[in-house]
């Protein structure tokens, strides 16, 4: 960390992803902005994308257009 500021900001982008983002057990691995949609949809012939935050540390996937 390079100093508070560096920190706050790590910090903020971090509870971001944890509380609106990142796949829930209980919301079947969807996010809880994720638009509902049926199972056999999420899976069948899915491309990803990968965007990285955090320098790394955190990884989103996301379908591929």
């Amino acid at each position: 960390m390079r100093g508070r500021g560096h920190l706050e900001r790590v910090l903020r982008i971090y509870a971001e992803h944890y509380n609106a983002e990142r796949p829930h057990r209980g919301l079947d691995l969807a996010t809880p902005d994720a638009p509902q949609i049926e199972l056999d949809q999420r899976t069948t012939g899915l491309q990803l994308r990968r965007r990285d935050f955090l320098g790394g540390l955190i990884h989103e996937y996301e379908r591929a257009a």
